[in-house]
């Protein structure tokens, strides 16, 4: 449940960030050196990095909390 969560925010975040970008892409087009202001390659890159870091930041910990014994957590306290 909490991964899908982190994932939905990361895919909004997707969507809103790829047309911004784009359109800043377009503004900055001066100050990009030897990158084209709409180069797909650098776009799906960094969606691509971007999907994956979100996806380990919200898996790993969920895991980790799915092997802790719930009963272990709360006499802990």
């Amino acid at each position: 449940m909490v991964v899908g969560q982190g994932m939905l925010i990361a895919l909004v975040g997707l969507l809103l960030g790829l047309p911004l970008a784009l359109g800043m892409g377009r503004a900055v087009a001066g100050l990009l050196y030897g990158v084209a202001p709409n180069d797909f390659t650098t776009f799906v890159g960094v969606a691509a990095i971007f999907s994956a870091v979100a996806l380990a930041a919200c898996y790993f910990p969920a895991l980790r909390a799915m092997s802790a014994d719930p009963m272990v957590a709360l006499r802990h306290e």
